[in-house]
């Protein structure tokens, strides 16, 4: 079943810069997606438009449809907060609030109303066990986020996103900054996340790119070039282009 449809989609910046051009795709529910290429092809620009950060930038026009749910998410009088809170999003560099470990995780409960000292405690304990940090942390969970290790803020980024219970999470280069160690155990969490939540990962290089796609899309200069298996895009492309960069001919 796919999660997400995008059809037609293309977005230029104010400069004339056409940063997308005539996507069409269907990401599959409950799989991690990589949208792997070239840096400046549109991968954080698609990203983005997953969860409407793009209505921050200098964006002069977007065109056609993303429909998630049966829903499409480009209409204007679609509420975004709520959106954002359904498709969680962690870049490439961890960044904390500047706030304990314990109100990193319960921040986006306590700001949608929550009150319950009993229904936050649990509610942060099952994401920091999500994302294998609560024997790390808890007998530490009032000192200040930024003690902790770049892996380990990592994690809680990813906790403070699914507290929410997202259906999508999208991932910018989510390991980038991060060591070997801190990197296996971050791909290892989205792969088990994959198996309830749809995962949309734009990773920092192509060796994690093939560990890491239950489906691939190849971006190349704002289009999509070819989009399939994981395993097939990567070991037996279809598109000259695929072929040459996974061979690492360019890029």
């Amino acid at each position: 079943m796919d999660k997400v449809i995008v059809e037609n989609l293309s977005l230029a910046y104010g400069d004339g810069a056409e940063s997308l051009k005539n996507i069409n795709l269907r990401i599959p529910s409950n799989a991690v997606t990589v949208l792997f290429g070239p840096s400046g092809g549109g991968k954080s620009t698609f990203l983005r438009v997953l969860n409407r950060l793009n209505d921050l930038a200098d964006v002069k026009t977007v065109t056609g449809t993303v429909t998630i749910n049966g829903v499409n998410i480009l209409d204007p009088w679609l509420d975004v907060i709520q959106l954002r809170r359904k498709i969680g999003m962690v870049f490439s560099r961890p960044v904390p609030l500047p706030l304990t470990i314990y109100k990193n995780v319960s921040y986006g409960l306590e700001v949608g109303g929550v009150r319950k000292k009993s229904v936050l405690d649990s509610a942060v304990e099952k994401a920091l066990r999500q994302v294998a940090l609560w024997e790390e942390v808890y007998d530490r969970l009032q000192d200040p986020a930024n003690t902790l290790s770049g892996g380990q803020q990592q994690r809680l980024c990813i906790a403070r996103v699914l507290v929410l219970n997202p259906e999508i999470i999208l991932l910018d280069e989510p390991t980038s900054a991060l060591d070997p160690i801190s990197t296996k155990k971050i791909e290892s969490l989205l792969n088990e996340l994959s198996n309830t939540i749809t995962i949309i990962l734009a990773p920092h290089n192509s060796q994690q790119s093939a560990r890491m796609a239950d489906y691939a899309a190849f971006f190349l200069q704002g289009e999509v070039i070819e989009f399939g298996k994981g395993e097939e895009l990567f070991l037996n492309p279809a598109n000259q282009k695929t072929q040459d960069y996974v061979a690492g001919r360019f890029g």
